[in-house]
């Protein structure tokens, strides 16, 4: 199939690097016009540049702090008149944290974490909402993670954040539906991901990258790590109208991890 998404416009946080790259790509392959924000603004403005090499008019770019309202008040604003409208919002941008154990855990990683994983999801949801609602059909896509329906020690502020992210995405779909905007939300849960949110996972093997993913892929039955695009398949799915009858669900990026 080709031009999957042709005709969605599409805001992508957290989209300079790792996952949101991936995505960023592949939609604009796929037909879709991009708004692309970041909290490092230059990297996302040399993005959107090579997209557009390929895909001439596809991409703009935003620096975009998702912790600030203003900020998310601004870049859709912005996005909306670059774009012409707002079609589909993937909430992307999120931070992991130091290894802390609960008495050697502190507020301000809490407190970080809320702020990136967590609140950017509704502040996300509540400024675009209007747009999208105008655009509809349209869809809201959060990144969670499986550590937000796995717990393991010493992630409590990430497993806690994520995991509120699927539960929130659940309750938007509900609103959503129930008032009849055809605006759909689902959430999409990636285990061992090769982005750079593995690196404390390798700085812990000496730096040695393929030990430490060794190391991450023994309690996944496949057996390795997964691959950026291996989550941007399942965002495309979820932008498309192909998935025009799937709201309030989580989707299991994870090799089988939770089937066990």
């Amino acid at each position: 199939m080709s031009g999957r998404v042709s005709g969605k416009t599409v805001l992508i946080t957290g989209a300079a690097g790792g996952l949101g790259e991936s995505m960023a790509w592949m939609m604009a392959r796929e037909g879709a016009r991009l708004a692309l924000s970041d909290i490092d603004g230059e990297r996302a403005r040399g993005l959107a540049k090579a997209i557009n090499g390929q895909h001439p008019d596809a991409a703009f770019a935003y620096a975009h702090d998702v912790a600030s309202e203003d900020q998310w008040r601004e870049v859709v604003a912005s996005a909306v008149a670059d774009l012409g409208g707002l079609s589909v919002l993937v909430n992307n941008a999120g931070v992991g944290g130091p290894l802390a154990f609960v008495e050697d855990d502190t507020v301000e990683n809490w407190q970080r974490q809320y702020e990136i994983n967590l609140r950017s999801v509704m502040l996300g949801a509540k400024h675009a909402m209007p747009h999208l609602r105008a655009a509809a059909p349209a869809s809201i896509i959060n990144i969670s993670s499986i550590a937000g329906l796995a717990a393991a020690p010493g992630m409590g502020a990430y497993n806690a954040t994520k995991a509120a992210v699927w539960m929130y995405t659940k309750t938007l779909a509900l609103e959503a539906a129930k008032a009849g905007w055809n605006v759909r939300c689902n959430s999409v849960h990636p285990v061992f991901i090769k982005t750079a949110i593995l690196d404390p996972f390798v700085a812990m093997a000496g730096g040695d990258e393929g030990k430490a993913h060794e190391r991450l892929s023994r309690g996944i039955p496949l057996k390795r790590i997964g691959e950026p695009d291996d989550v941007a398949y399942c965002v495309l799915y979820l932008a498309s109208d192909e998935s025009k009858f799937v709201t309030g669900s989580e989707f299991k990026i994870d090799g089988g991890m939770t089937a066990q």
